[in-house]
């Protein structure tokens, strides 16, 4: 198949689901054109199968907003008419659900008919796309879409309490390469963090109000008290400045360090204890499930589609949004028993591997097969 897809190229979790999938279906065969304003940050590598297409925006005094929009439809179009793609796939809703609707039409001006999936991710849907502002656009480009997906079973509960979908949505879960994300022996790492031998958490995400990265430094400083121990901060984001004066108010700040943003996440992840995700809302996590496929067990919120993956009790333990002391108890109650500890880390795995990219890539191939019509003249 010849596949576009649209995608925020950056750290968030949408762009790394839709880039790991771009890279999955090329290694099968597949033709997959990216399509957006910038290299996505983790196509780093050349693949004969794999073709990049940079949206330009041009600049004009008369807009004190460059019209992304129509640029990303234009590209689009270009793409299909001249790649001669067989769909197009686009990840979170906003605007890229909207722009493929039109990308369609104009393509059918053509006798052209692409079709278009749309993979619901998170925030699309729970917070962005419920404002007055952009949900009527949402909700039409959501049901003009040929199919839906979402990336857990919560989102999909969320997306029909929140908007008239009028389509089935199906739940095709994130997946985390299990060859890439998996626990290496990397003592001299582990040792230049901890060369006392200091217990490591982690936490990575992009340091947004809604992450709760405060509750991660609170969870840290109360195990600190108990436990020799060491946190890692992978990612930045607005909510960084608060991080790091709490830090300094708390006399911590030889503990915790501040990693900024990391592609080579396996190795971080390889060298830690536990993984902290106490978030207001995750869709899904994949952070955490990366986390796990490195045998990291998980410390997580309840909230949104963590309890999916993150099994309390089996791959790590699940608390009330903000409960701090909960958290801190579970990691103190972890770290110190070493059987409780290497239990968590094999569930952990098992979990993982459920996940395992080559059970998920199918769901997609099939769901693409399914959209795909003949390439045949529109009769206007």
């Amino acid at each position: 198949m010849n596949i576009g897809i649209v995608c925020y190229p950056t750290y968030g979790g949408s762009g790394v689901l839709a880039t790991e999938l771009g890279k999955a279906l090329a290694d099968k065969g597949h033709m997959v054109h990216f399509i957006t304003y910038q290299q996505p940050v983790r196509l780093n590598a050349f693949h004969a199968n794999i073709f990049y297409h940079e949206v330009q925006v041009p600049t004009y005094p008369l807009f004190d907003f460059p019209p992304y929009e129509s640029a990303l439809s234009s590209t689009m179009v270009d793409v299909i008419l001249n790649q001669k793609l067989d769909l197009l796939h686009v990840h979170y809703a906003i605007p890229h659900a909207s722009t493929a609707y039109l990308a369609k039409q104009i393509a059918a001006k053509h006798g052209i008919r692409i079709p278009f999936i749309t993979t619901l991710h998170g925030t699309d849907i729970t917070l962005v796309g419920k404002d007055k502002t952009y949900e009527p656009v949402v909700t039409f480009s959501i049901n003009e879409s040929d199919a839906i997906t979402a990336v857990s079973k919560n989102l999909r509960e969320e997306t029909y309490k929140s908007f008239p979908i009028e389509k089935e949505i199906e739940v095709i879960y994130n997946f985390v390469d299990t060859a890439r994300f998996k626990r290496r022996d990397l003592s001299h790492f582990r040792n230049a963090i901890a060369p006392n031998g200091e217990k490591i958490l982690l936490h990575v995400s992009n340091f947004r109000k809604v992450k709760r990265v405060p509750d991660v430094v609170n969870t840290f400083k109360i195990v600190r008290e108990k436990i020799p121990a060491k946190l890692l901060l992978v990612g930045d984001g607005p909510d960084r400045p608060v991080i790091e004066a709490m830090c300094r108010e708390y006399g911590i700040c030889p503990d915790v360090r501040f990693v900024g943003k990391q592609e080579q996440l396996e190795d971080v992840m390889s060298i830690s204890d536990l993984f902290i995700l106490p978030s207001e809302y995750e869709s899904f996590g994949l952070a955490a499930l990366e986390a796990m496929a490195s045998e990291v067990p998980v410390l997580s919120s309840n909230a949104g589609g963590l309890p999916e993956i993150n099994i309390d009790g089996e791959t790590g333990y699940t608390s009330p949004v903000g409960d701090v002391e909960s958290m801190a108890k579970h990691a103190i109650q972890v770290l110190e028993n070493p059987e409780l500890l290497a239990k968590l880390r094999a569930g952990a795995l098992k979990q993982a591997q459920r996940f395992h990219i080559n059970n998920i890539i199918p769901e997609y191939e099939k769901l693409y097969q399914k959209v795909i019509k003949p390439r045949v003249p529109i009769v206007a």
